[in-house]
C-alpha cells in the first residue's frame, strides 16, 4: 500500500471486541474479517467510512482524532467548524453565537468552513460550463466517496470534479488572511477541522488530490459540542461573531446542498454509502450518462449523519434548513454573487496530484497470475454454500473463496463444509463398525 495512504482513523479496540459479525456483513468495501474471535480490519481496503463504528454494539470500532490539547502546539489557533456543527444546537437562530463559543474555548479566530463551500460551490459552476468534461461529474467533497470510488469503481475516476474540498479552501484562506491581518508567519497557525466523520482525519494525513493538506488536524463534533454547549445560552449580543457564509454555504450540511449551491437542475444526490454504491454501479454501466451532476454522501443525510455527531440526524437536518432561511432572509446572495473572481484567481481551487485506482481488490498485479487465481477462486466459489452468513469470518463466499486463494483462510473454516465433513466421517465410523460386528 502508498506510503500516503498507511494512515486510517478508523481503529479497532480488541479489547472490546466481541467478534460477532455485525460490522463485518455492513464493511462497504469488504475491509472487515473476523479470525480467531476477534475481528481485523484490512487498512488497503478501509475507506474510513465509519459504519462499523456507527453499528458496532460493543464501542469496538472507535475513531482516532486529535483532542482539544493538541492545538496547544501552535502560537494561534483557528478552528474550521462544519456546517454541520451548526445542526448540532436546536434552538439556536444565528450561527454566530456557535462562532463566538468556540473562540471562548480556546480558538483565537473562526473561518467557516461552509463559506469555503461558497467558493468551492463557485469554481464546481464554473466547471461545469465545460462540456468536453465526462459526465456526470462527481462530486469530491465527500472523501468516504471519493475513496470508494478508488477501490470499487476506478473507471469512474476521471468523471470526480477536481476541484478541492472545502475543508481544504477554508484552511487555505484562512491561514493566509489571518497571517495578513495579524502580521505572523503562517506556520506558526494551526488550522483545526471541528469534523463531523473519520474520513475528514484520514483526509488531512493522506490528502486526495494534494500533496500536503492544508489542516494541521481535526476535532470530533462531539467532542466539541460538549464544551460549547454550556456556553452557548452564556454568549451576549456583543459577543457574537458574524458568520460570513452564504446560507448556500450552510446547507452543504446536509444532502443536496452542494446541487442547490452550483444551481444544477439535471443533478442527482443520494445519501448513504449502500444507495450511493447503487447509483454508482449506475453510472459505471452507463445508465445515467444524461446527468450532468451526481453528489453523494456517505452518511444518511448529509454529513449532518456523521458518526462522530451528537444530535439526531434528521432533527440536525431540520436545524440546518432553519438556519439556511434565516441566513437567506439576511444575506439572499448565492454563492456566485458572493465569491469574487480575484479569491477564484488569488487561491488554488483544483487538485494538484491525479487521484488514483487503489488497487487493493486485484487478486495479484500480475495479470496471468491474477486470472489463475480467479479461475481457481471460482472452482471454490461453486463449492461454497452461497448463504453469505459470515460464520466463516468473510462477508460473503466470495470474500471466503478469495481469502482461501489468498492464503488467508482454509475451506475448513466455512461451517458447512466442516458440517457435512464431518457428517461424511460420522457416515464411514458407523460403516466400519458394522463391518467389524
Amino acid at each position: 500500500m502508498d506510503e500516503k495512504m498507511k494512515f486510517h482513523s478508523v481503529r479497532l479496540n480488541k479489547e472490546l471486541c466481541k467478534g460477532c459479525t455485525n460490522c463485518l456483513m455492513h464493511c462497504p468495501t469488504e475491509a472487515i474479517r473476523v479470525r480467531k474471535g476477534r475481528a481485523h480490519i484490512l487498512d488497503e481496503r478501509c475507506i474510513d467510512c465509519g459504519e462499523c463504528i456507527r453499528i458496532c454494539d460493543y464501542h469496538a470500532k472507535v475513531a482516532d482524532i486529535d483532542s482539544m490539547e493538541v492545538i496547544k502546539r501552535f502560537r494561534y489557533k483557528i478552528a474550521l467548524p462544519a456546517p454541520s456543527l451548526y445542526g448540532q444546537f436546536r434552538n439556536v437562530q444565528d450561527v454566530g453565537v456557535i462562532l463566538a463559543a468556540l473562540k471562548k474555548i480556546g480558538f483565537d479566530d473562526v473561518f467557516e468552513v461552509a463559506r469555503g463551500a461558497d467558493i468551492v460551490a463557485r469554481a464546481i459552476a464554473e466547471k461545469m460550463r465545460q462540456p468536453m468534461l465526462p459526465r456526470p461529474l462527481i462530486s469530491s467533497a465527500c472523501p468516504t466517496v471519493v475513496r470508494l470510488i478508488q477501490v470499487r469503481f476506478p473507471d469512474l475516476i476521471p468523471n470526480i470534479v477536481d476541484v478541492r474540498q472545502p475543508m481544504e479552501v477554508a484552511a487555505e484562506v484562512a491561514r493566509s488572511e489571518f497571517s495578513k491581518k495579524y502580521e505572523c508567519r503562517p506556520e506558526e497557525i494551526g488550522i483545526f477541522f471541528i469534523t463531523p466523520c473519520p474520513a475528514k482525519m484520514t483526509a488531512i494525513h493522506s490528502p486526495l488530490g494534494q500533496e500536503k493538506s492544508n489542516v494541521d488536524g481535526a476535532i470530533s463534533m462531539m467532542e466539541i459540542y460538549g464544551l460549547i454547549r454550556p456556553l452557548i445560552s452564556k454568549i451576549q449580543k456583543e459577543e457574537r461573531v458574524e458568520g460570513s457564509s452564504t446560507g448556500y454555504g450552510i446547507g452543504w450540511a446536509t444532502s443536496s446542498g452542494e446541487i442547490k449551491s452550483i444551481f444544477q437542475e439535471n443533478a442527482l444526490n443520494v445519501d448513504g454509502i449502500q444507495n450511493v454504491i447503487r447509483v454508482l454501479e449506475e453510472i459505471e454501466n452507463n445508465k445515467l450518462s444524461d446527468l450532468d451532476f451526481f453528489e453523494g454522501n456517505a452518511c444518511t443525510g448529509g454529513c449532518v449523519g456523521g458518526p462522530l455527531t451528537y444530535e439526531n440526524n434528521y432533527v440536525a437536518k431540520n436545524t440546518i434548513r432553519k438556519l439556511v432561511t434565516n441566513c437567506q432572509a439576511r444575506n439572499p446572495a448565492t454563492p456566485q454573487q458572493s465569491v469574487p473572481v480575484s479569491m477564484m484567481n488569488k487561491y488554488p481551487m483544483t487538485m494538484d496530484v491525479p487521484l488514483e485506482e487503489n488497487t487493493a481488490m486485484s487478486l495479484d498485479e500480475n495479470i496471468k497470475v491474477a486470472m489463475e487465481k480467479l479461475n481457481r477462486m471460482n472452482a471454490i466459489l461453486a463449492t461454497l454454500p452461497g448463504y453469505d452468513c459470515g460464520s466463516c469470518g468473510s462477508p460473503t463466499c466470495r470474500a471466503f473463496a478469495e481469502d482461501i486463494v489468498l492464503g488467508y483462510a482454509s475451506e475448513m473454516e466455512c461451517i458447512h463444509l466442516l458440517r457435512d465433513k464431518l457428517q461424511a466421517m460420522a457416515e464411514q465410523m458407523v460403516e466400519v463398525a458394522q463391518i467389524r460386528r
